[in-house]
């Protein structure tokens, strides 16, 4: 019998956040440091929070619509339904966070970097991860209409019970990446998915994908 592959599983800890401090109106600057602070449905609409530092927060319900966030870092974060139909979070910085059921259109997070990153349930019409480095990430419960790895290393990823209409991993570098139990529509860039674990299921899926790929006509 042929061993089976292991996959080495995301490396994710729980996230505790004690004595943090309620700020009911808080002042979104431009490179602002925000730590140990808890923002409910605080409106950060529009605001310039480019190299803004979130260190230790959580955040119940905040609106982040058109916000400038390029280059801000979220480390040990809490986010509960964080809301935008424009996210700009290029070249963010994702270190020890838990996000649940966000609720983003256009989510462009290109170039960034993920460490140790959870999403758990939510809502999403493109996700933009091209040229990012993910490293020990879980996303779980999420439909994304389309996600975009392109150009991007990810490294014991798991993408779980996921609905997902259009994936394109052109040009990816994938090592320990899950993606069993997730459904796609379409795929992009085949030759980026070495280094996925699939499923049989979603492997007879493909297999026409595959075929068209590799030039091998099915008669």
């Amino acid at each position: 019998m042929a061993a089976v592959a292991k996959v080495t599983a995301p490396r994710i800890s729980p996230i505790r956040l004690d004595e943090l401090r309620d700020d009911p109106a808080p002042d979104f600057q431009r490179g602002e440091r925000y730590d140990g602070v808890r923002l409910t449905r605080a409106v950060a609409d529009g605001a310039e929070l480019s190299g803004a530092d979130f260190i230790e927060c959580e955040f119940n319900g905040v609106s982040f619509n058109e916000a400038q966030l390029r280059g801000a870092n979220f480390r040990d974060c809490i986010l509960n339904e964080p809301y935008a139909p424009v996210f700009t979070a290029a070249r963010t910085s994702w270190r020890e966070v838990e996000i649940s059921n966000p609720r983003w259109g256009s989510a462009e997070m290109y170039e960034g970097a993920w460490h140790s990153v959870k999403i758990d349930g939510g809502k999403l019409d493109f996700l933009n991860l091209r040229g990012s480095k993910l490293t020990d990430v879980v996303i779980t419960g999420c439909i994304i209409n389309e996600l975009d790895l392109g150009a991007c290393t990810a490294t014991r990823m798991v993408l779980k019970d996921c609905t997902i209409g259009t994936l394109d991993v052109t040009g990816a570098k994938l090592k320990d990446v899950d993606l069993r139990g997730s459904d796609f529509r379409m795929i992009n860039g085949l030759g980026g998915l070495s280094g996925v674990v699939i499923d049989d299921y979603q492997l007879s899926l493909l297999a026409p994908l595959l075929a068209g790929h590799l030039g091998i006509r099915v008669i």
